[in-house]
């Protein structure tokens, strides 16, 4: 059903899409003139919302506690400030790429350096995480061992979507984030089930009160900081969550740089009026808030599982224990059709972040690479052109590194933080699982 309905969907908005506008470059890009509000905010949120926060957020929930909501709650007050300020400037001066913005306020050279910087990390990292993390999550759901056609499978359907340009990625959007909603809450309220059950409480309600008086520690939104007599797994804690410090310093930067700096998210909002895109970064913002409910408590839930006996074995595979098997030691407790709403989830989280990455891949180099240095005269249909070939070529490139990972049987860990150290130095991702680390 969720495949069925996104493709169809997809599709009759390109065809009303492809009467209207045509081959326009600025229609297939950045979708102008044509994304609501709504869609917009909506497409934000699903293409932020992946793999990794699902893996990372709910490990980190289950390590570190609520103190990682952190990063959804300050990326509420981060797209407040660019809908007030960062917006109206990129509109004022018709600005369709960040590169583009990078020219106008510094040099050609600096836009082409940050362009194809840009390019790299987007295609070999960010894409390559996003293919990997989701196999690897949607494999421990479905089981079995069927990691290269899930790859397959997830690169042909944000294929499907990408290439139809940008309205049809953000209305399609839509559905993406009711499901990944929907699907997210399902698996909450599965946690907090079993959290009231494991206390003898009647209802989700006693369960969370419950884990509430049994694990204090975790619903603490500042980490003490560690002493002499402080475990491994809290030093670690605090270097990730350090304190007042974070708050009031790397915060801001993390967050600003990637909802107010980055090519993946501005895109949504750069084809729009101003009023239309500051309501659209502003429910963004207010459904950002909801976010930890559906991606952190989980992983609190399993770690109060687990500390009273229960998840041992969902959370031990291959003989090692990991934080990162939180969320996957839920689901594997949810009812057959619960079940497959949470891989529904899952897999719009996964094509929605795909497909939005991809166009913004196409966009740079198209916009800020072929049109000025390769083909000035290029017409708009040439250009479109050019933009469906990159983006098949940047689906196609990332899944060989991905792959490659699988077959090598790199552990979740060791990618996510591969994936962590570029994405959050670079474009400034601030999810769990993506954390920014010391220069």
């Amino acid at each position: 059903m969720y495949f069925l309905v996104v493709a169809l969907y997809g599709y009759w908005v390109y065809a009303r899409r492809k009467k209207q506008a045509g081959g326009d470059t600025r229609d297939f890009f950045l979708a102008q003139g044509s994304l609501t509000w709504w869609a917009i905010g909506a497409s934000l949120i699903a293409s932020n919302i992946s793999a990794e926060q699902f893996i990372g957020a709910s490990g980190q929930g289950f390590s570190a506690g609520l103190a990682v909501a952190a990063y959804e709650w300050i990326a509420a007050i981060a797209l407040i400030i660019v809908a007030v300020w960062f917006i109206p400037v990129y509109l004022k001066n018709r600005i369709f790429t960040m590169p583009q913005f990078l020219e106008q306020r510094y040099s050609p050279a600096v836009s082409l350096i940050m362009a194809i910087f840009w390019l790299f990390l987007y295609v070999l990292v960010n894409l390559t995480s996003i293919l990997y993390l989701g196999a690897m999550a949607i494999n421990s759901m479905a089981g079995g061992d069927h990691f290269h056609m899930i790859i397959i499978s997830l690169a042909l359907f944000a294929l499907l979507i990408t290439l139809g340009g940008m309205k049809v990625i953000g209305f399609t959007d839509v559905i993406q984030v009711t499901v990944l909603v929907l699907g997210g809450l399902g698996t909450t309220y599965i946690a907090l089930t079993l959290v009231a059950r494991q206390f003898g409480q009647p209802d989700i309600w006693g369960g969370f009160s419950a884990m509430l008086k049994d694990s204090p520690e975790h619903f603490k939104m500042m980490l003490p900081k560690p002493g002499p007599k402080s475990s491994q797994t809290d030093i670690n804690n605090y270097l990730n969550l350090p304190g007042i410090a974070m708050y009031l310093a790397g915060q801001w930067i993390v967050n600003l740089n990637y909802w107010g700096c980055n090519q993946y998210i501005t895109q949504r909002a750069l084809g729009a009026d101003l009023k239309t895109a500051r309501s659209g970064i502003l429910f963004a913002g207010l459904l950002k808030l909801a976010m930890p409910v559906i991606v952190i408590l989980p992983g609190i839930c399993a770690f109060v599982l687990y500390k009273h006996g229960g998840l041992h074995r969902q959370m031990n595979t291959g003989g090692h224990f990991s934080a990162d098997n939180a969320y996957s030691a839920i689901l594997s407790f949810l009812p057959q059709g619960l079940r497959g709403l949470s891989l529904a989830a899952l897999t719009a989280a996964i094509v929605a972040s795909l497909a939005g990455k991809a166009n913004s891949i196409s966009t740079i180099f198209t916009l800020d690479i072929y049109h000025k240095y390769i083909r000035r005269e290029a017409h708009e249909k040439t250009m479109v052109i050019t933009g469906r070939i990159v983006i098949v070529a940047a689906i196609v490139v990332s899944a060989v590194p991905a792959a490659s990972l699988i077959s090598r049987n790199i552990p979740v860990s060791s990618a996510r933080a591969y994936s962590r150290f570029f994405c959050s130095a670079c474009s400034g991702n601030g999810p769990p699982g993506q954390m920014p680390l010391p220069v």
